[in-house]
């Protein structure tokens, strides 16, 4: 409702001022209460549950040698090293860090991927693809502990649940240009709507991928049981499709965004940016330069407790807003009628 209120404050001056003093009161009101509202942002409706020390990975490979057969087992090679390399308990890879399937790597590579992981005190999350043809294919993290090994495939798994048109999904009605045309595009299976999320060191990990972290509203709809509620999200993403653009930027404070609504920190592990720790003020407490292999060690404290939007989304969605935005025509023309 953030750009409701900015536009409403800009809006009611002008309108009272148009329509005269008579009728400048109501909207003045409004205006005021909303700006004396904004207080509430700066408040802490969650506590801390505890500090968590991670290391965020940054690959660095263009967009065009991210699936290059040539450049893949030099990739491979430098993202195993990082991962065995990492001081963090917790280490998180970006979306696709792995571009292959567990079973395209091989037995014995995915075990040196997963090895590392599988003792008490350590824990990875690592963006890739899962699935078969006859299943679907997903745009998935994989989760590695060593609690993971009684799971099914041995590893914790998030699959992406809003995919991205002409992406990683094609619309239904759609699949008959894209056979005409000839377009090399994904259509990959949807995850869980409400996914659970990864347990370790006292915290509830929860991964989204890349501009999963716009729909705040979707995001929210984890903290329905209070109990098992993210403590921390951790976003995998490959912004590399957009260069060297605002894009890095303006996809940091998308997350910073959810920071605040939700009072969780982030973590982001991307191909070539914004490698960053965010903490639940929405602070960037860690970055990483763009366009640069390397990984970013961080600490984190992890929160609990619900926000009001957090309350309200979980349980309504948007739907709140759009009644608010449904009722304001009908307000608008009585206030115009009246005397």
């Amino acid at each position: 409702g953030i750009g409701f209120v900015a536009a409403a404050c800009a809006a009611l001056p002008a309108l009272a001022l148009r329509s005269g003093l008579r009728r400048a009161a109501l909207p003045t009101a409004a205006a005021t209460v909303l700006v004396a509202l904004t207080p509430l942002a700066a408040r802490d409706f969650s506590t801390s549950a505890g500090r968590l020390e991670v290391s965020l990975i940054q690959t660095n490979i263009a967009q065009d040698e991210k699936f290059a057969p040539e450049r893949l087992p030099e990739a491979l090679v430098w993202l195993e090293a990082a991962l065995r390399g990492a001081r963090g308990p917790l280490v998180i890879a970006p979306e696709t860090a792995i571009p292959l399937l567990p079973e395209q790597l091989g037995t014995e590579a995915w075990a040196r991927f997963t090895e590392p992981f599988r003792v008490e005190g350590r824990a990875a999350l690592v963006g890739l693809p899962l699935g078969s043809f006859e299943a679907g294919y997903t745009n998935s993290v994989a989760g590695l502990s060593a609690q993971t090994t009684a799971l099914p495939n041995g590893f914790y798994r998030y699959d992406k649940h809003h995919l991205v048109p002409f992406g990683e999904l094609i619309p239904p009605g759609f699949h008959w240009f894209v056979e005409m045309m000839n377009i090399p595009l994904g259509d990959f299976a949807r995850g869980p709507r409400v996914p659970a999320s990864f347990s370790f060191a006292g915290q509830r990990i929860a991964p989204n991928i890349c501009y999963e972290d716009l729909f705040g509203e979707e995001l929210a709809l984890r903290f329905a049981d209070e109990a098992q509620a993210p403590t921390v999200f951790a976003n995998v993403s490959n912004i590399g499709w957009f260069g060297d653009t605002i894009a890095i930027t303006q996809h940091l404070n998308i997350s910073r965004m959810r920071t605040l609504e939700l009072q969780r920190p982030m973590l982001r592990a991307t191909n070539t940016g914004a490698t960053a720790a965010i903490d639940h003020r929405g602070q960037v407490t860690a970055s990483l330069p763009a366009f640069r292999r390397g990984t970013l060690d961080a600490s984190v404290e992890g929160r609990s407790g619900l926000t009001p939007f957090a309350r309200w989304a979980s349980a309504f969605g948007l739907t709140p807003l759009w009644l608010l935005c449904a009722a304001i025509p009908a307000l608008a023309g009585r206030w115009r009628r009246a005397p």
